[in-house]
């Protein structure tokens, strides 16, 4: 059974703040305001916290990456069969920082398929989108990277890019989902997403970072309403 839409997807990156006893803090803020509020929230944290984490929440948890290889000799790698086994329901693939090649996307959306294991693959513009919302993945996630930390949402700054994704992956198969992030920081910019099409955002240090987690939280949650 898939995330429920919209959601808001928390990708905690590698910063101090989502490791060890902060990382976990910070997991247990998202739980905390998902039950409260109904949100759908799921969280990304490093590969390394994923199954301590998932142990002390209830929502969702997706791996930041996972590799395009068959369990065996392959020395240091992560393969889907791994985040399986400790309990991930999900992977973002090809994002920004850790770019793949288009064979790799493939093999691990069929996989994913195979495994029951959600992917979200990250793209950077509309072309791009098109062409892996055709791998059929669960999600499609747009972010032009330019934008992505920044302060301007990616809403405000170039809303044709999300409104072209969301046709483009419809066109084809309406069952793909599209998120959107780069710059998303409060519940003006999920609104806003989500009005475009969207079913959902993708944001790291608007919340990892915010000096307030919860009430960043509570805020971007706001505009899924």
């Amino acid at each position: 059974m898939g995330i429920k839409t919209p959601a808001i997807v928390v990708n905690f990156k590698v910063y101090n703040e989502a490791i060890g006893e902060k990382g976990l803090g910070l997991a247990k803020v998202c739980d905390e305001v998902a039950h409260s509020t109904g949100a759908s929230i799921v969280i990304c944290p490093p590969v390394t916290e994923c199954y301590r984490f998932m142990k002390e929440v209830k929502i969702p948890v997706w791996s930041q990456s996972a590799e395009a290889y068959e369990p065996g000799g392959q020395t240091g790698h992560v393969t889907l069969e791994m985040l399986k086994s400790v309990g991930c329901v999900g992977t973002l693939v090809n994002h920004s920082e850790n770019r793949l090649r288009i064979a790799d996307i493939e093999y691990l959306v069929a996989k994913g398929k195979k495994l029951g294991i959600e992917t979200c693959v990250c793209t950077n513009n509309t072309p791009v989108s098109a062409a892996c919302g055709v791998l059929e993945p669960d999600f499609v996630a747009v972010e032009p990277p330019e934008l992505i930390g920044g302060d301007i949402s990616v809403t405000t700054a170039n809303p044709e890019v999300v409104s072209g994704t969301v046709n483009a992956i419809k066109k084809y198969n309406p069952k793909v989902k599209v998120l959107t992030g780069a710059g998303v920081k409060n519940g003006k910019d999920v609104r806003k997403a989500i009005e475009l099409g969207t079913d959902g955002v993708l944001l790291a240090s608007g919340v990892v970072k915010a000096k307030d987690p919860k009430s960043a939280l509570l805020d971007l949650v706001s505009g899924l309403k």
